[in-house]
C-alpha cells in the first residue's frame, strides 16, 4: 500500500477494549518514586557530583567513590569535622570542600586512578611543609595511595592549621 503520495503506509491494527484493571499503588505514576541514579564516574574514578553547598551532597560524593578510596574519604572527612568544628562543606569541580565562614575554603580532596590527592590551599604555610608541590605557589598537595598508612596526628595538625590561616575565596575578589 501506498499513500497518495508515494509514501508508503502503515495498515491500521485496532484491538479490543480491555476493561479496566483496578489501579495499584505501584501502577500510579505519582506514587512512585524514580530510582537513585547513580553519579557518573569520571577518569580515575571520581564521582561527577552537581555543585552544591553542605554536608549531604559532600555525602553523596564520598557514597559514590569506588573501592578504597570510599574508605579514605570518609576518613578524610571524619578527621576534618573533629578538627575543624562547625566547618563548612560544598562540592565544587566534583570534589569535595571544606572550608571556615567568613575566610574561605583551606582543603579539597580528588580521587584519581591510583591515589587520593588532598590540596591544602594555603599549604606552603603549613608546618611541617608537605612535599608535593602545585603550580600555584601557596599549593601543596598529599597524595594518599592505596597501601599508605595515613599518619593521622599529622593530617589532623594540617588541617587544624590549615583551617586557622585565611583560605581561597573561589576566586572572588577580597573587596
Amino acid at each position: 500500500m501506498s499513500s497518495s503520495k508515494g509514501h508508503p503506509t502503515r495498515p491500521i491494527v485496532r484491538t479490543a477494549k480491555t476493561s479496566k484493571s483496578k489501579k495499584t499503588p505501584t501502577s500510579n505514576p505519582a506514587s512512585r518514586k524514580p530510582a537513585a541514579k547513580k553519579p557518573t564516574l569520571l577518569s580515575g574514578g571520581n564521582p561527577q557530583i552537581a555543585k552544591a553547598d553542605g554536608d549531604a551532597p559532600v555525602q553523596a560524593y564520598i557514597a559514590a567513590i569506588p573501592g578504597w578510596k570510599r574508605d579514605v574519604g570518609r576518613r578524610l572527612d571524619a578527621l576534618i569535622a573533629r578538627a575543624v568544628p562547625g566547618v563548612r562543606k560544598a562540592v565544587k569541580w566534583n570534589s569535595p570542600f571544606y572550608g571556615v565562614d567568613g575566610q574561605g575554603w583551606f582543603l579539597s580532596f580528588h580521587c584519581f586512578t591510583k591515589y587520593v590527592k588532598v590540596a591544602f590551599f594555603r599549604g606552603a604555610l603549613l608546618r611541617p611543609l608537605l612535599h608535593g608541590k602545585s603550580k600555584q605557589k601557596e599549593v601543596r598537595y598529599l597524595d594518599i595511595h592505596e597501601d599508605d598508612q595515613l599518619d593521622e596526628k599529622q593530617l589532623t595538625s594540617w588541617i587544624r592549621q590549615a583551617a586557622a590561616i585565611p583560605g581561597w575565596n573561589g576566586g572572588r575578589s577580597s573587596n
